[in-house]
């Protein structure tokens, strides 16, 4: 199991389109994929789970993976939720 933490720095935390991408690139890895806020865990592969997270500007999540690629998944998902920071 690998995990890592990111802070939400756009404006409009993880909304629809960066929840949609998100969703692509964590359904593209083998291992299982949550995301954790407030203690609460969610199915980082549903777009449900990860829009129902009510992840704002400032909020901190943890990703985390478990599975075959997990190493890969985690510094991918973590790469690309810094992106849309910038």
């Amino acid at each position: 199991m690998r995990t890592e933490s990111v802070i939400l720095e756009n404006k409009t935390g993880l909304h629809a389109r960066p929840a949609a991408d998100f969703v692509k690139k964590a359904s593209s890895f083998k291992s299982d994929i949550k995301l954790i806020k407030d203690g609460s865990e969610f199915n980082g592969k549903s777009i449900l789970n990860v829009l129902s997270m009510g992840a704002v500007k400032g909020t901190k999540i943890t990703i985390k993976a478990e599975g075959a690629d997990e190493d890969l998944a985690v510094s991918n998902l973590v790469s690309l939720i810094k992106s849309f920071n910038e």
